[in-house]
């Protein structure tokens, strides 16, 4: 198998249904609290870097 080498997309899901390995789903209130809150104070940060920048 080649390095830019594709596999069919159904093969791509039978494989993932067959496998019980996988992600769980466990972000709790505090923690999607937490990262709409990171989310919200990087951006103002790029934002007001912009600005700053734009002045000078």
């Amino acid at each position: 198998m080649g390095i830019f080498a594709k596999k069919q997309l159904s093969q791509l899901i039978a494989e993932a249904n067959e496998s019980e390995k996988g992600l769980k789903k466990t972000l709790s209130a505090s923690a999607l609290v937490s990262l709409g809150i990171g989310a919200i104070i990087g951006a103002g940060l790029f934002s007001l870097t912009g600005m700053a920048a734009a002045d000078n």
